[in-house]
């Protein structure tokens, strides 16, 4: 089923919006969670939130790409259950480890001057994987959004893991001083 018919499902509160939505972006949503969690059971809890989540959403929001939406609203509600659980047990974790490595280039805190900044940051931060050359967008999109183990993406894009490694330090610095220029940092 197209995209445009599955989210005019939601907005007409069909039943059949969910499962057409699970049929054609289950295991895409899945995955995503799974790398963040790393617990199976987990990602299927995030996936099954993202149903929810889209369906209270679809009302006000007529999402131009769903892929993409439902892809955020997993990732979003993925990263929220391992804060949870982190904050019960501290422990390693991939999304643990890949948010602590973007920790040094994006400021932290919440306070309302934050709010503002938040939205900026987050348009110069895609205003810049935008302008990467290819390869290396590819290895920081797979890393931080997807949050894929660095020996993974190595095996993935047929890289060594030196060289992915190399690659997001680099991009990362280059973040940093971006963010600066841009004074969000």
């Amino acid at each position: 089923m197209e995209d445009e018919m599955i989210v005019d499902l939601y907005w007409q509160r069909s039943d059949l919006a969910i499962s057409e939505t699970n049929q054609k972006y289950g295991r895409y949503c899945h995955t995503i969670a799974y790398n963040i969690c790393g617990i199976d059971e987990d990602a299927e809890e995030c996936v099954n939130d993202t149903w929810f989540r889209a369906w209270n959403l679809m009302p006000d929001h007529r999402p131009a790409i769903l892929s993409t939406f439902l892809g955020r609203i997993t990732r979003s509600i993925a990263i929220d259950c391992i804060k949870t659980k982190n904050r019960l047990k501290r422990g390693g974790g991939e999304a643990v480890l890949a948010l602590d490595e973007l920790e040094e280039c994006i400021p932290g805190g919440i306070n309302p001057e934050h709010i503002l900044e938040e939205k900026e940051l987050k348009k110069a931060i895609g205003s810049f994987v935008s302008e990467l050359p290819q390869t290396e967008k590819m290895i920081f999109v797979l890393r931080y959004w997807h949050v894929i183990p660095i020996d993974k993406i190595a095996e993935k894009l047929q890289f060594s893991k030196g060289k992915v490694k190399s690659s997001l330090f680099r991009t990362r610095r280059k973040l940093r001083a971006y963010l600066q220029e841009e004074e969000l940092c």
